[in-house]
Formats: C-alpha cells, sequence, structure tokens
C-alpha cells in the first residue's frame, strides 16, 4: 500500500476530505494549499517533492472561476494546465503516481447523454481549455497517471471556502425569501465530495489508471437539482425555471455534461451513493461546520 501522499488544494472543498480519508486510513499525508507551495513555481516544487519522495502526488489545486477565466485565460491556464505539466515533471523525477482532478466541462455537451470516458472533449471556453490541457500534460509527461474527471462537487468543505458550492447558494438564497430562477436546459451530475474522495482513494490502492469519470451518479437539470436540494432540506422556497437564453453568462457551459461512472464500474469500487442521500448526509454533517 501506498503511505506516503502529498495533496495540494489540500483547503479546497474536495482536498479537505481527499486528506481526511487518506488519514482514516492510515496514510501520512503532506497538505499543502497555494499560500504554502504554488504548483505553477516547478523550482518549489520540486524542491518541495524532492524531500518528501512520495508515493502519490494528488492534485485538487484549480483555478475554477468559469467566467473571469473569459478576461484572464493566462491565470487558467498557469494554474489548471502549466501547474499540472510541473507536478508530471516531478512525478516523473520522482517515479511517483500523479492522481490529478479534472472537469466534465472538457466536453460541449451536444452528445445529450452522459458522457463515458472514451467520448472525444471539445472544451467551450478559457477555463475548459485550461483543464484539458492539464489531462494532456500529465499524460504527456507521464505513463500511468490516474485522472479523475468530476461534476458539481459539494461537500461540506465549502462553507469554508471563498466560493461555497451551489447547495450552500440555494440555501442562502432561500433564506433571503425571494423568488429563485434557475437554468432548467443545463445537465451535470452534482458530486458529493466525501464520497468523490473515498472513490479516489479506492482507485488509488487498484493498479487501474488512465482517465476516469466519478460524477455523482444522476443525470439531472440545475433546476430540478436545486428543487431536490430544497425537498431534503424541507424549505418551500418560490422556484422558477430559467434557461441559458434569459441567463448569459461570460463563458459558454455544455449543456449536458453529466458523466458516466464507465471504468469506475468496471473495478469493483463502490458505486456513489444516489443524490438524494448525499445531499441529506451534506445537511446533516454541515451542522458541525455552522456556528452553534
Amino acid at each position: 500500500m501506498l503511505k506516503n501522499v502529498v495533496v495540494f488544494g489540500a483547503a479546497g472543498q474536495l482536498g479537505v476530505e481527499l486528506v481526511r480519508v487518506l488519514e482514516n486510513r492510515g496514510y501520512r499525508v503532506h497538505p499543502f494549499n497555494r499560500a504554502s507551495v504554488d504548483i505553477t513555481n516547478l523550482p518549489l516544487l520540486e524542491q518541495t517533492l524532492g524531500p518528501l519522495d512520495p508515493s502519490a502526488v494528488v492534485n485538487a489545486a484549480a483555478y475554477n472561476q468559469v467566467d473571469v477565466a473569459e478576461q484572464e485565460p493566462q491565470a487558467a491556464y498557469a494554474a489548471n494546465a502549466l501547474g499540472v505539466r510541473n507536478l508530471a515533471l516531478a512525478c516523473r523525477q520522482l517515479d511517483t503516481l500523479l492522481v490529478h482532478f479534472s472537469t466534465d466541462y472538457v466536453f460541449d455537451g451536444k452528445l445529450g447523454r452522459p458522457y463515458v470516458e472514451t467520448d472525444v472533449p471539445r472544451p467551450l471556453g478559457a477555463y475548459a481549455v485550461s483543464k484539458l490541457a492539464g489531462e494532456l500534460y500529465a499524460q504527456a509527461y507521464l505513463e500511468n497517471p490516474l485522472i479523475i474527471r468530476t461534476s458539481g462537487v459539494f461537500g461540506p468543505g465549502g462553507l469554508k471556502t471563498a466560493r461555497g458550492n451551489f447547495v450552500e447558494l440555494m440555501l442562502r438564497l432561500a433564506k433571503a425569501g425571494k423568488p429563485i430562477r434557475v437554468v432548467e436546459d443545463h445537465v451535470a451530475s452534482p458530486t458529493y465530495a466525501p464520497a468523490l474522495a473515498s472513490r479516489t482513494v479506492d482507485l488509488i490502492e487498484t493498479p487501474h489508471r488512465g482517465v476516469f469519470h466519478i460524477g455523482g451518479g444522476e443525470a439531472i437539470s440545475w433546476f430540478a437539482y436545486a428543487r431536490k436540494i430544497f425537498e431534503v432540506a424541507g424549505l418551500q422556497p418560490e422556484l422558477h425555471p430559467t434557461n441559458e437564453r434569459e441567463y448569459r453568462t461570460a463563458a459558454r457551459r455544455p449543456k449536458y455534461s453529466a458523466l458516466a461512472n464507465t471504468r469506475l464500474a468496471e473495478t469493483g469500487v463502490s458505486p456513489m451513493p444516489p443524490l438524494a442521500d448525499a445531499l441529506a448526509t451534506y445537511l446533516n454533517e454541515r451542522s458541525a461546520y455552522l456556528p452553534a
């Protein structure tokens, strides 16, 4: 078993769960956030990883401001592409497994069904291009990286991050008491961060490598997702559907970017929990993060 693991993006919504799962399974974990080690700084990265000699490097660090990336594509590319290149170079030097997280946004959403790992990516904007480039850099420099695409991640750690998550946004809007409008013509597969972290470590402990999809397992529109959040939370705010035409954003987004966890099912790793169950668990666990 791998026992010495570095996690980048350790303070993020997924990173905190990865650290928790790894520690609970007996790994020696070295967590880093951007303030301590910036993955775009290759010399610093090499100086950090060399003495640690990790068995695996897990990259949950990312620039994920999808709309802002249209105004600053260089910043997105530096973090999501060149940063991954740096990690791949360092891992090649150390003969270390790289586990890298990517996104459903590498697809254009035009198939109208959940994407499988063999579907051809076609990114629609600067953020999506940078994430696909990160995948390609990992594959270019390493023989067997583990690349995990996911979708709409939410977890208790989002209560402590600046951008939060969709569940928290909906709960805030419901508390405000005003009508809520959510797009009904965009479909994703919302993913519970603790379950994603657990399945990721399961995969690390197998010989399986390459590209895997780990989405929430349910294709659902953002409007239906919002409705399900309120149902599970026992709330009844005024909720109305809208669409892409009425709700324009700076970045183009795939209309149907749900992920099919095809390869994951083939490995014998446990499937992701149903979305309603994940939401119920999330709402129960988030209370521990809130002030008494």
